[in-house]
């Protein structure tokens, strides 16, 4: 090969590697600059780049939402820490017991309020003014169970131990004593019994109408009634049975509950036990004797009718379940069989059943005042209307007792 011909060839190599270097430095260039444009993430329509302030604005938001997600955690813990310790704290079957008859007891008291406006039973208009407002606490219900045709009796009773007018309401305010003669409804509603009690009613204002047809043979019904509304009406510690026949001494009477009133589930009276007499036609008899045993047997302790007293929970239990409750031929035994199976002090209190005078009068002459007297052979006062004065003059306390007690 000729010089000129190497001089040619060596100059077009030099002049083609030139271009590569420049081809390649332009594809990296155009790589760069297509690469920065296909990586540069597009603006959203609609959302704006957040600004300083704005920033600054989210950054408190996600503090305040993560302070809160904190809070909620701390406060699961505290609800689970206090459920734990409510837990422990309630451990106690005592505890227990108590939550349980709380309960139940307010569950009575609104099923009671309920029943009472289903059956349209009557509700005394100081009573509506007593559950409008603030329900307050009283010592004792006297429940003095009368009949239609023992218009003299109520008026002896009133007469002696049962306060009447300012004295009655004051009675009710300052010691918390509510006193009311229990009656229900004559056969015929409206009849001219229920015209003669309601107008009795209208001069002394001392009157409980229960939703029920009076009768003898319906007293345990009529007993069951008695607790189930009076529990209702009126938040007591105690509430009482009486006969209108039997002379009651009300200090001394309320000085007695006042003794028990830390005690759960109580029932005071005169505790007995008679035969249970399965012979038709002789008084007390008991149809279902055949539930009691053989014949001669005897009946389980259960008070004395002419007067006994249970405590709040009991009534309410009575209230809760008395669509329950057996009915039994004799309302002391029907009440007694109600409690037999629960967990119930049974108190035999004497001074609950004295005699007459000279009984009960000796007893007050040596300073152990008796808080009921009647006569066992009539159930009551024998003919108490005449005599119950007589009894009130030389076995009743003292005219001021009453109102200087303190329970």
């Amino acid at each position: 090969m000729s010089l000129k011909s190497r001089g040619e060839v060596a100059s077009r190599s030099v002049i083609s590697q030139r271009w590569v270097i420049l081809l390649c430095l332009g594809s990296f260039c155009a790589g760069m600059f297509f690469t920065s444009r296909m990586w540069t993430i597009p603006e959203p329509k609609g959302f704006a780049r957040p600004t300083s302030s704005g920033a600054e604005k989210l950054n408190v938001v996600s503090e305040d939402c993560n302070s809160r997600i904190l809070q909620e955690i701390e406060l699961k813990h505290e609800t689970k820490d206090t459920y734990t310790e409510v837990f422990k704290s309630h451990s106690s079957k005592e505890t227990l017991d108590n939550a349980i008859s709380n309960l139940e007891m307010e569950l009575a008291a609104t099923r009671a309020t309920q029943e009472s406006i289903q059956n349209g039973s009557p509700v005394q208009e100081d009573t509506r003014t007593t559950e409008s407002s603030n329900k307050r606490k009283y010592l004792m219900v006297v429940g003095i169970n009368t009949a239609f045709n023992s218009r003299k009796r109520r008026d002896s009773v009133r007469a002696t131990w049962m306060p009447q007018g300012d004295k009655r309401i004051k009675l009710e305010k300052e010691k918390g004593i509510i006193m009311r003669f229990v009656i229900g409804h004559g056969a015929t509603s409206g009849g001219i019994l229920d015209r003669a009690i309601e107008a009795e009613d209208r001069k002394h204002g001392d009157f409980l109408r229960l939703n029920h047809v009076e009768g003898y043979l319906e007293l345990s019904a009529k007993t069951k009634t008695f607790f189930a509304t009076v529990v209702n009406l009126w938040d007591a510690d105690f509430y009482i049975k009486v006969d209108d026949d039997v002379h009651v001494n009300i200090a001394t009477l309320g000085e007695t509950l006042a003794r028990h009133r830390s005690k759960p589930r109580i029932y005071i009276g005169c505790m007995k036990s008679g035969p249970v007499l399965s012979q038709k036609g002789v008084r007390y008899h008991e149809p279902e004797h055949w539930k009691f045993g053989e014949s001669g047997n005897k009946y389980f302790r259960h008070a004395t009718g002419q007067l006994y007293a249970i405590s709040n929970d009991l009534a309410s239990y009575i209230a809760m379940n008395k669509n329950l409750l057996h009915k039994y031929a004799n309302e002391d035994v029907s009440l007694g069989s109600w409690f037999i199976g629960l967990d119930v002090e049974h108190i035999d209190d004497r001074r609950l059943c004295c005699g007459t005078p000279p009984d009960c009068e000796w007893k007050a002459q040596a300073g152990n005042i008796c808080v009921a007297s009647f006569d066992w052979s009539c159930s009551g006062i024998c003919r108490s209307a005449e005599r119950i004065k007589e009894v009130h003059m030389r076995c009743g306390e003292s005219e001021n007792a009453l109102w200087s007690t303190t329970f």
